[in-house]
């Protein structure tokens, strides 16, 4: 049998980054990963583009992650524009007029999974599995045993998953879920333009669809476009022709002619919050525990913040000679990880409702409520402050 502090059920980007920081603060772990090895030393591109907030990056410089990045492949994002229809009104974002602090930095889902895979296996302390898919968790007298396909048990003293936000160890341990599901698809995507974006990444919430212009290195950008499930398919079918008019009409030529460069990857969007992330012995992480809607595009920092939070919670409780899955350790990190993420998750669903609803009524309130929101600088000021999160990973 197979013995850590710490048994990690999935080794997706905030899996691997618990792991090292877990690491970092002297507390051992196992990964258990159903992916081969090679998926996860050289994932291959999916399409999307994660906006890091200054929090983030703070956490990923951290753990060694952020300096292996390429760095043609960080874009920084220097403002957001907000539009509904054909209005050219727009609710903007900037980060206080500073030219020097943009909003945050975007960069390619596969390069994080790669960089945080690399700095995790520098580290001595930690141990990753492939190929194994955790079956149950059995509680003994002081830790937990993780069984799993393909390979010994691992005996630890807490086990957490996180393994997506369908994840099947939340299920198996019991834990409900609000569900949240939209009815809709994105499809995402590289697009070469012929107009400079500055750098500003702008979303339109046109009727039937929203789209979003990410804004990355030279003449280029992620498109994300939103649709009901059922017409979705129409458009991830199109002829690359016809898919380039599409959008160019879509995003009203305001870069120019747009010109899909690469392959279009379609995701249905359901949000998904834990009404419980921890359990005895058990804790969730990551979409396991807060799976959201990528309007507000801060579904990986979220999930960031937590495995922070709970390590550092752990890493206390270790220091002070508490077992690290002790209930008022793990209600720690609970409340706290709650308090960040419940009015985020609460707030981008109304938003995402919102805007993706057609009547009239709703047409009338988005474009009130951009309005109404443009002349509320404190309101712009919080916005930006929350997209930024210019906090500081804890030492």
């Amino acid at each position: 049998m197979l013995t850590s502090d710490v048994a990690i059920i999935g080794a997706g980007p905030v899996g691997l980054a618990f792991a090292a920081t877990l690491a970092d603060r002297g507390l051992t772990s196992i990964l258990l990963e159903r992916a081969p090895e090679a998926a996860l030393a050289n994932p291959a591109p999916d399409g999307r583009e994660i906006a890091l907030t200054h929090r983030s990056i703070a956490i990923m410089q951290q753990l060694g992650a952020w300096d292996r990045l390429p760095p043609e492949s960080i874009s920084p994002l220097r403002a957001a524009r907000v539009l509904d229809g054909t209005s050219p009104y727009a609710l903007r974002f900037d980060p206080d007029g500073q030219e020097d602090a943009p909003l945050g930095k975007l960069v390619g889902n596969y390069h994080i999974r790669r960089t945080l895979h690399e700095a995790a296996m520098r580290r001595d302390g930690l141990r990753l599995l492939t190929g194994r898919t955790a079956t149950c968790i059995l509680r003994e007298a002081g830790g937990v045993t993780v069984h799993a396909s393909g390979g010994p048990p691992v005996r630890a003293r807490l086990a957490v998953a996180a393994d997506t936000r369908f994840s099947p160890m939340r299920e198996a341990e019991g834990i409900p879920v609000l569900r949240d599901d939209f009815g809709t698809s994105m499809i995402v995507c590289r697009m070469r333009h012929e107009l400079p974006h500055d750098h500003i990444a702008t979303e339109r919430f046109a009727y039937g669809q929203i789209i979003a212009t990410l804004p990355m290195n030279g003449l280029a950008c992620s498109v994300v476009i939103t649709r009901r499930r059922d017409r979705i398919g129409a458009l991830a079918a199109l002829p690359v022709p016809e898919f380039d008019a599409e959008v160019t009409r879509a995003t009203r030529g305001s870069l120019g002619a747009m010109h899909l460069d690469g392959e279009r990857y379609t995701y249905p969007l359901v949000g998904l919050f834990a009404r419980r992330f921890t359990g005895p012995r058990f804790a969730l992480l990551g979409d396991a525990a807060v799976g959201m809607h990528p309007v507000t595009a801060l579904g990986f920092n979220i999930g960031l913040r937590g495995q922070d939070t709970l390590a550092t919670a752990i890493a206390e409780a270790a220091g002070r000679g508490v077992d690290i899955a002790a209930p008022s350790v793990l209600r720690s990190y609970e409340l706290a990880h709650r308090r960040l993420a419940w009015p985020l998750w609460v707030g981008t669903n109304v938003v995402a409702r919102l805007y993706g609803a057609q009547d009239p009524v709703a047409r009338l309130a988005r474009r009130t409520a951009l309005r109404l929101a443009q002349r509320l600088p404190p309101f712009k000021r919080a916005v930006t402050a929350l997209l930024m999160d210019r906090g500081r990973a804890p030492a």
